[in-house]
């Protein structure tokens, strides 16, 4: 059993600890030691604050006894940030990739990176690609040789066709739809509900259906 702690005491960062409690149902995995927080002042009405350990600095006096940190934090430029400065801070610490029992997926040419999560009701075909710090959210499918970049987020719904390639620290929103083999640049963001059709470039916002840059007014 190692014990993991969850960095985040949010929505998502319980919907992360149930990911792990679902995990020890089938084979026990992991200790729950709790949540670590940015900043202890700031924990608002949504946050599980009778769980959290405290800040950054708990895990610095207590980091011997923590064997494994997961984010429970659903934006993409955070998850990469923090996955980096604790790595950085915390090499002996790991970042297991946690793979909700339900998920399906050819296991064999799966391919997942340190802190990736893939959560309840994921389908996963053959050869796909998640990168360091990745998140796919609930109920999402990925078609064959997709490539999920670093730290990007995929929220609940959103279906991936075969050969798509999502760059970097990339958002996309609820129930978009990405036809295949599009690539979607480092930084850009989907709308939710977005049919891509063409490729996206990078630090871009499209919305709609079909997907087009989103055009802001004054």
């Amino acid at each position: 059993m190692k014990r993991i702690v969850v960095y985040g005491a949010g929505g998502f960062a319980r919907e992360v600890e149930w990911l792990v409690r679902d995990i020890n149902r089938v084979r026990p995995s992991f200790e729950f030691a709790g949540y670590i927080v940015s900043d202890t002042a700031k924990l608002g009405p949504h946050d599980s604050a009778s769980q959290v350990l405290g800040d950054e600095s708990w895990l610095e006096r207590n980091a011997g006894d923590v064997d494994a940190l997961a984010l429970g934090i659903g934006s993409p430029g955070p998850r990469i940030r923090i996955g980096a400065s604790l790595s950085a801070r915390y090499p002996a610490i790991e970042w297991p990739a946690l793979v909700h029992p339900s998920v399906m997926a050819d296991r064999d040419s799966l391919a997942l990176g340190r802190g990736v999560l893939l959560c309840a009701g994921v389908i996963a075909t053959v050869s796909v690609t998640l990168e360091d710090f990745a998140m796919v959210n609930l109920a999402c499918t990925l078609g064959h040789e997709a490539i999920i970049g670093r730290g990007s987020v995929l929220n609940p719904t959103v279906n991936v066709s075969g050969g798509v390639h999502i760059g970097e620290g990339v958002l996309i929103g609820t129930g978009a739809q990405l036809l295949q083999y599009v690539r979607i640049g480092p930084g850009a963001v989907v709308g939710a509900g977005a049919v891509v059709a063409k490729d996206v470039p990078e630090s871009t916002t499209v919305v709609g259906i079909p997907a087009r840059p989103l055009i802001r007014s004054g």
